[in-house]
Parts: C-alpha cells; structure tokens; sequence
C-alpha cells in the first residue's frame, strides 16, 4: 500500500472518530428519550397502572435541559415513582435533583441509592469496565456527597426510603408491596433482613436495587416478588450497533443491559434502566441515549 494512502486512510479514519465523539459527547447524551413498555403482572380484573422508572441522573450542577426533561415527564401522570438510585454526581448536586423530581413529588414514590449517592466518581481505566470483575475490593470512592441531605428531602416529600427497607403503600388506589436493598455493586446490599414471601393481600410486589446483581434478583424473584427495578449498568452507555452494550459493570449479562426481561428461572419481570447520566469522566454515549421508562402495568 502505497504511503499516500496509507496517510488519507489514517486521515478519514481520524476524522470518523473525531466526528463519532463529538456526537457522542454533544449530541446523544443529551438525546433523552422516554421509553414504554407493558408488563403483564396485575390479577385479571385489574386495571392499568403506570409506574415512572428513573435512574443514573448523575446531575452535576447546570444541567438545566436534563432537569427540565426531567420535570416534564410529570405530564406522564404516572401512579408511581421508583428512583434507582445514582442521583448525584456532585457535593452540590442536590438542588439540581430536586428541581428535576419537584414536580413529581405529589406522586407516591420510593427510592434506592447507588454508590455515586454516597460518594462522587473518579476516573477509572475504561478496560476495568470489559474485563471480568473480582469483587469490590479496588473499588474507589470520590469525594463524600450530601446523600443524607437528598434522603430527608425526598422523605419528608412523603416519598419511601427503600434502601434495605420493605414497606407497603398505597398507589393507584391499591396496596403495593416494596422491598429494596441499597446498592449491591459496593455490598450495602442486606437483603436477609427485609427477605419473606409477599403479603397476600398486596395487589403487587416490586423488588428495587441500584445494581442488578444476580444474588439480589435471584433472592427476590425466589420470594415472589412480580416486577424488579435496577439501574446501574447505563444501557452499556457506548454500545456498537447490531451487537450491543460492551458491558454491564455487574454480573448481569450483556443482552439485559436495558429493557424488559424475564428473569431466568422464574415468573418475575425484570426492567433495567440505562438511565440519564454519564460518569462525569466519560461524559459520551453511544447507541445508548438517556432514557426514563414508563411502563403501565396490565392483567396477565
């Protein structure tokens, strides 16, 4: 091949991946898109019920458009919100998550946290994110965030702590069973303590964690819990087309980084996030935009 060739190869190819990253950082991470589903998981008489699944805002203060498309999504009128946790991005980051979820907070709701609610990220070597994890014990954690400051905002809003909690409450004019863990991915997670088989006279049962670890979800549809809420795994975040997410940064497989599934082995419903955020060290997306998820509940 000859030199001049060689040189316009490597030239276009440069300006393929400047062009690639551009729309990445500036364009689709900023494309947010409101996804719905049906989940078939309510008693045969029953009627519909819609749930707003939000995850990963990772809000670092200025993101205005992302807390107005946030905001917005109250036109939605969902009977219930669940946040999975990831909120926050910032030791300022508060104000700017109450502006996105104000509107929302005449709505029942319930919540867990992720480690990025607890403390701030840092950068990683993006290989760390496609090799095979062992543990957690070369997790490192960032600057402390006011995680107790958003808690006691959102539950004197009336909404529900979760994090190792299991509680009942009243949505769409019938009972429904929660039970959370905080987040497994930096093992808060105890479920032993809120395990047991759902009440029979809840109408419905959701399990909520931040991360989707199989041992969690394992235990929760073992109990009988119909649908289960994650977030965590940003869809893959960069994803290549006609194959997917790269990773999930949990034992979870590739082919359930976002979206509806059954989870394997059992009758529950599992809706994983890809969320609204970036880690504010690689602020792309690919194949991956930002999302929210409405999914309206029906008969089975």
């Amino acid at each position: 091949m000859e030199k001049r060739t060689v040189l316009r190869l490597a030239g276009g190819l440069a300006v393929a991946g400047a062009a690639t990253l551009g729309y990445a950082s500036l364009i689709e991470r900023n494309r947010f898109t409101l996804r719905r589903y049906d989940v078939p998981v309510l008693d045969a008489d029953a009627e519909p019920l819609r749930i707003l699944h939000l995850s990963d805002l990772h809000m670092m203060p200025g993101q205005r458009r992302k807390q107005a498309w946030v905001a917005s999504l109250a036109a939605t009128d969902p009977d219930l919100v669940v946040v999975t946790g990831d909120n926050m991005a910032d030791p300022r980051s508060v104000p700017g998550v109450l502006r996105a979820l104000q509107p929302l907070l005449d709505v029942p709701g319930a919540f867990v946290f992720g480690s990025n609610d607890y403390t701030g990220p840092v950068w990683k070597n993006p290989l760390r994110y496609v090799v095979p994890r062992r543990g957690e014990e070369g997790y490192r954690h960032g600057v402390e965030l006011p995680y107790e400051d958003l808690r006691d905002v959102l539950v004197n809003a009336g909404w529900t702590d979760l994090n190792n909690a299991r509680t009942s409450i009243k949505a769409g004019g019938r009972l429904i069973e929660l039970v959370g863990v905080d987040d497994p991915h930096v093992s808060r997670d105890d479920y032993e303590s809120v395990a047991g088989r759902v009440a029979p006279e809840a109408a419905l049962s959701i399990g909520v964690t931040h991360s989707p670890e199989s041992r969690v979800l394992d235990a929760m549809a073992e109990d009988g819990l119909a649908l289960l809420l994650a977030g965590h795994t940003h869809g893959g975040q960069v994803c290549v087309p006609f194959y997917g997410a790269l990773t999930t940064n949990c034992d979870l497989p590739r082919s359930m980084a976002r979206g509806l599934h059954r989870w394997p082995g059992s009758d529950a419903w599992l809706h994983v996030s890809a969320g609204l955020g970036t880690h504010p060290t690689a602020p792309v997306r690919f194949a991956c935009p930002p999302e929210a998820s409405l999914l309206t509940l029906i008969p089975c």
